[in-house]
């Protein structure tokens, strides 16, 4: 019994001193390794990299489909300069002609060609060289210089090569375009580049809403065609920012959108239809903006309503700011400016706003431009509205809304000019149309009526 317990120990002991041996010499060492839990990001289902896109983009068929429906647009303006002093004093000289060049892009099988109002400016004679080297009078139709926008036309039995405008609405920043135009006096050239911004206003008075591209554009490309890569007419190139007055990345092109319809308007009516919102906005970064904390929010802060205006008929009001237009968001007052001017007046356009922390959208139906400037009398002046007619009891005038600087003195605003050299003024082309026939060098009597209804008489 004593042995047999004496041989378990001795198992039992050799047993503990093999485990040892192994665990020290022959196992492998286990690492724990904690576990990270990665976020679920999604992966774009296509070539991300710069370079593929570009390789992948084929702008061979916009080109192609383009450059034939993109013209040369020559400009001659003829005048006669003095050689002497018989010619100074009772008329004459010898004629000098001025040629200026641009382009210009087909958008009708039967000839009507839309380009810039600055290539034809001016103009005593125009022509039209096509692509394939023909060249054709060309007759103005009409122009609107504030949108630099004018139409032309050839006549030709044969059917020429047009694009359709496309809907700039769609354009997208970092979207690939082509500029199509004559630079330098070459026939059509192509370049490419992207949308480098949209809703740009040069000028500061945020009338403007140009589209701007890093496409190559040079003297000549006025008028010229941006295309996207399938061919879509997005803009007509119109300006470049560029100290030497050549190429320097900077390219700016008036949206399909506003060049259409300012085609449509000089077709229909001979002159543009704008529609007239009604609003003031208050500018973000001036000091009211500052100081009431305008510059933090979203969209565009409501100063003032037009009175008698399709905003002031539809319930807006001041402090209310406008967000998104038809759906299309509003930043800055050139996107807003941008869209209003492809609509006319009766158009209705639905309007986005916050109002107490709360988001409404009310439509809004844009009415006639209702301003006129009378540069002749320093005014500009407002049909008057019913609520005047009642004050005044008259039923014609116009109300006196802004004047020059020298006239401030005066005091005149908020009065009702009704008569003009004896002539009664019924509305505002009455008045623009009455100032126009004044003779400077004579004596002109302007009758206004005061705060009170009584009339006082001015002498220019």
């Amino acid at each position: 019994m004593k042995k047999f317990i004496g041989l378990l120990f001795v198992s039992i002991f050799g047993g503990f001193i093999s485990l040892g041996i192994y665990k020290t010499f022959f196992e492998k060492e286990q690492v724990v390794v904690e576990k990270q839990t990665t976020p679920n990001f999604v992966t774009a289902s296509y070539d991300t990299s710069p370079l593929a896109a570009a390789e992948t983009t084929d702008f061979t068929e916009a080109a192609e489909k383009t450059v034939h429906a993109v013209v040369h647009v020559t400009n001659r303006i003829t005048s006669s300069a003095p050689t002497s002093l018989q010619d100074l004093f009772f008329g004459g000289g010898r004629e000098r002609t001025q040629v200026g060049t641009g382009s210009g892009v087909i958008i009708s099988p039967d000839g009507y060609i839309v380009t810039n109002n600055h290539v034809i400016d001016g103009a005593t004679e125009l022509s039209v060289t096509l692509n394939n080297n023909k060249t054709y009078s060309a007759e103005l139709i009409g122009t609107d210089p504030s949108t630099d926008i004018a139409l032309i036309k050839v006549d030709t039995e044969d059917e020429l090569p047009y694009l359709a405008f496309g809907d700039s609405n769609n354009a997208k920043v970092g979207e690939w375009v082509l500029a199509v135009g004559n630079p330098f006096n070459l026939t059509s050239t192509v370049t490419a580049g992207i949308i480098s911004a949209k809703s740009r206003d040069l000028s500061g008075s945020n009338n403007q809403s140009f589209i701007q591209t890093d496409a190559a554009v040079n003297p000549g490309n006025s008028g010229g065609a941006l295309v996207n890569s399938r061919g879509d007419l997005i803009g007509i190139n119109t300006a470049i920012t560029s100290r030497t007055g050549t190429y320097i990345g900077y390219a700016f092109a008036v949206p399909s959108n506003i060049a259409k319809k300012v085609v449509e308007d000089l077709l229909e009516y001979g002159n543009v239809q704008k529609g007239l919102l009604g609003v003031s906005i208050i500018q973000k970064n001036s000091p009211y903006a500052i100081e009431n904390g305008i510059n933090e929010i979203e969209g565009l802060y409501v100063g003032g309503v037009e009175e008698d205006s399709g905003a002031e008929k539809a319930g807006i009001s001041e402090g209310d700011i406008i967000v998104s237009v038809d759906d299309i968001k509003i930043n800055k007052f050139a996107d807003l400016t941008g869209y209003l001017n492809s609509k006319r007046p009766g158009n209705t356009v639905q309007l986005t706003i916050e109002r107490g922390g709360k988001t409404k959208t009310i439509p809004v139906t844009l009415s006639k431009i209702n301003s006129y400037t009378l540069n002749e009398l320093g005014i500009q002046v407002k049909n008057i509205s019913e609520k005047d007619k009642k004050q005044y009891r008259i039923d014609y005038g116009v109300k006196i809304t802004r004047t020059a600087p020298y006239l401030n003195n005066a005091n005149l605003e908020g009065r009702i000019l009704v008569e003009i050299n004896g002539k009664k003024i019924r509305n505002g082309e009455d008045a623009e149309q009455i100032v126009s026939e004044m003779n400077p060098n004579e004596r002109n009597v302007i009758v206004i009526l005061n705060k009170n209804g009584e009339p006082e008489r001015y002498l220019f």
